[in-house]
């Protein structure tokens, strides 16, 4: 087995700050991010990974979130576009790890990055469960 961390591919998706997302300071409130985030994941499982939150669900499964972290760089505002990067950081027996990076479009400056953590639950106990041997594979690219 090799001491080298695993290295895991990045997936981009390209969003829009909508008017709902803007606080009254005139910016996007900061819980919108992490939506932001969830949003771009649903893609990227079906489009990147090849299994959908929809496969999930009817193999009786869920990711729930059980930590993140944002680190707030530049703020995003109306009208403004942006590229979601997410990435699986490490994947545990249970959950995994994914970093992500918030950059508005078209400069690329970064607007936040951070991670989540989740766990993969089985929907009808709500207990955590192994991650399926088919799942690792998918999501080891």
């Amino acid at each position: 087995m090799s001491d080298a961390p695993d290295i895991f591919a990045k997936f981009e998706t390209e969003l829009d700050v909508r008017p709902d997302d803007i606080d009254l300071y005139q910016h996007v409130h900061s819980t919108r991010y992490l939506d932001y985030v969830l949003a771009a994941r649903f893609t990227q499982m079906e489009r990147d990974y090849g299994m959908s939150m929809q496969e999930f669900t009817d193999r009786g499964l869920g990711w729930f979130m059980t930590s993140s972290q944002v680190n707030y760089k530049r703020p995003l505002g109306l009208g403004d576009r942006m590229v979601v990067r997410c990435w699986i950081e490490s994947i545990t027996e249970r959950g995994c790890r994914v970093g992500f990076e918030i950059d508005r479009l078209p400069t690329r400056k970064r607007s936040c990055d951070g991670f989540c953590d989740y766990s993969l639950v089985d929907l009808t106990s709500g207990r955590s469960v192994a991650i399926p041997d088919d799942v690792r594979k998918k999501y080891s690219i």
